[in-house]
Parts: C-alpha cells; structure tokens; sequence
C-alpha cells in the first residue's frame, strides 16, 4: 500500500515505513503531523482510490529531524560585458516517518 501526497508544492510517493525529506514545516523533533492532501492511494497492485474517493484519506507521521541540503552554486555570467555572479543557495527540509495511511 501506498500513497502519492503534496507537500510545499512537490509531490511524494509515500509508503508505510519510509523517510523522506520534504519542504520546512514547522514543528519540535518527535511530534506527530498529519498531511490531508492526498492525491491518490494504491490499496493493492489493481485498486487506485484518486479525486473524490480520497478526500477523507489522510497521512500520519512522525519529524524526525530538521537539516539543510547541500549547496548549490549558481553562476551567471554575460560574454565581452565583464559580467559574472556567483550565488549560493541551501534548502531547508524536515525528514518525516510515514506511520500510516489512513483511506
């Protein structure tokens, strides 16, 4: 069983038991969150629940750490104009435990 959810405007294939990384959400190491929008569940190999049929479909799990991601460069830079710029960037994310998918 699994299930496709959106969080902080990506989408994620979740399954019961898995880590993922996902946007910064707020919240202390150890509490429990819930995410509602679930786009679709997979029950068995055959049985898709989408659209209306999981509106009620929930996801539970449980922050298990919040981090930064590895720095991407970003370099600009314009021909015969003397132009160049370097920029540097880390994303925030929350590693979450999927407990459970509630369909």
């Amino acid at each position: 069983m699994y299930a496709v959810i959106e969080t902080g405007g990506k989408q994620y294939r979740v399954a019961p038991g898995e880590t993922i990384d996902v946007e910064k959400l707020p919240g202390e190491v150890g509490s429990e969150i819930e995410f509602d929008k679930v786009l679709a569940v997979f029950k068995e190999p055959e049985q898709l629940l989408a659209g209306s049929e999981v509106s009620q479909a929930k996801v539970k799990g449980t922050i298990t750490g919040h981090g930064r991601g590895e720095k991407v460069l970003v370099f600009k830079f314009k021909r015969k104009k003397q132009y160049k710029r370097t920029i540097g960037h880390r994303q925030s994310y929350t590693r979450v435990q999927v407990n459970e998918i509630l369909a």
